[in-house]
């Protein structure tokens, strides 16, 4: 059945909290939120919510795998992790990668780019890109001047599948990268930066409107007068209201102070959840074997840690664990604000950085890409049933994709 009526339930858009108790979809979007008269109810697919929540799926901006799926380590990784977002209540994603960008490797941004095409659970149009004209590199990635030869070449091995690029501000040659980004409808997103105040203003500028994982690989500028705290560009993107910010909700990666301050600086439609996942995201306490040569450690209320007993690296931060679910009831806990508004940090303001304009919502023409929740004693969320465009993707009790 194409149409499809979810009762009983507590619906919450972002943009305006609690709008009602039923939601009719048909066709793949939502076309009405009044009781379905028993004549349509017995043509549709029925759902009685029992009274929980429902909204507009999760979208992830920055997330390179989760379970024990790298998504750039082939087409096959991409699309058994895409099959399990469903069940974490993301039906949105922009998966991220991190070294295939490299001139040697191009093929295989192709190949990925052409899986892409076939993920048919969560909406997935495009990439993030993180990098390669990145200053620092973080856990490993590249650094390299801006070229806008190989961004030519990186924008062909991916026809119109570069949703996004991670770009650092002080990196030589930036601007005209930037700028034939923006050309190409590619939102820039700024990371790995220890980048000074007019280096950012000229990123910016040239149409930079996003810093992802924000706090995170944004080093503090060294002091060079005692008792004059440095500025460079987290003062700076805090500054400027042309540009949003998202943070990694573990707990472990940033305090959550440093979002609150965000929040008073920018305004709630401005900060957005990430979790920049990676192997082990999800998974029970343990180790996961990683493509990068040593296994990883995930421990509940931890991110995942390279474990390598007598190395340096040894209990380093290797990516996040977090699940969207999770950091979406972190930010519940953490934040004294609106419901409604912690809910769009993972739902309508990234739909609105990406430009995916139905999506993120519960409003009539919206696609119908919904979930209802389930909460437990400890207050986390968990996905009950996701749809998306409408159909069931995944059912609690049933513990999988269908």
């Amino acid at each position: 059945m194409s149409r499809l009526v979810v009762e009983h339930v507590q619906a919450l858009d972002p943009d305006c909290g609690m709008i009602g108790s039923c939601l009719t979809a048909d066709r793949g979007h939502i076309v009405d939120f009044e009781p379905c008269p028993a004549r349509r109810r017995a043509e549709a697919d029925c759902v009685d919510g029992g009274g929980k929540l429902l909204t507009p799926g999760l979208i992830d901006v920055h997330i390179h795998g989760v379970g024990q799926h790298l998504f750039e380590s082939g087409p096959q990784d991409l699309l058994d992790g895409m099959t399990l977002l469903p069940r974490y209540g993301v039906t949105g994603v922009l998966p991220t990668l991190y070294r295939v960008m490299q001139p040697k490797l191009l093929p295989q941004l192709a190949e990925l780019s052409r899986a892409l095409g076939k993920v048919d659970c969560v909406y997935a149009p495009g990439f993030h890109l993180e990098g390669p004209f990145l200053a620092l590199p973080g856990a490993g990635a590249d650094t390299m001047g801006g070229d806008v030869k190989l961004l030519a070449d990186i924008l062909g091995a991916a026809p119109n599948r570069v949703a996004s690029m991670s770009i650092s501000p002080e990196t030589p040659g930036i601007v005209p990268v930037i700028e034939r980004l923006v050309e190409a409808g590619v939102v820039v997103f700024m990371t790995h930066t220890g980048a000074n105040v007019g280096q950012t203003q000229r990123a910016i500028d040239a149409g930079a409107r996003h810093a992802t994982h924000f706090y995170d690989v944004f080093p503090l500028p060294p002091q060079t007068e005692p008792g004059v705290r440095p500025v460079g560009v987290v003062e700076t993107v805090l500054a400027d209201q042309r540009v949003s910010v998202d943070f990694i909700a573990d707990g472990v990666h940033v305090h959550p102070m440093a979002i609150k301050a965000a929040l008073a600086a920018k305004g709630s439609e401005s900060v957005l959840l990430i979790t920049d996942a990676n192997i082990g995201a999800g998974m029970p306490d343990g180790m996961y074997q990683t493509p990068w040569g040593f296994p990883v450690s995930v421990r509940k209320d931890d991110a995942a840690r390279i474990h390598d007993p007598g190395a340096q690296r040894h209990g380093v931060l290797a990516g996040s664990s977090l699940t969207m679910n999770r950091g979406i009831s972190n930010l519940l806990d953490w934040l004294d604000m609106e419901e409604h508004d912690v809910w769009a940090m993972g739902t309508a303001n990234p739909a609105r950085l990406l430009g995916w304009h139905d999506r993120g919502r519960l409003q009539r023409d919206a696609a119908a890409d919904l979930v209802l929740w389930d909460r437990d004693e400890t207050g986390q969320y968990h996905a009950a049933q996701t749809w998306f465009g409408g159909r069931c993707v995944y059912e609690q009790q049933e513990g999988a994709v269908r």
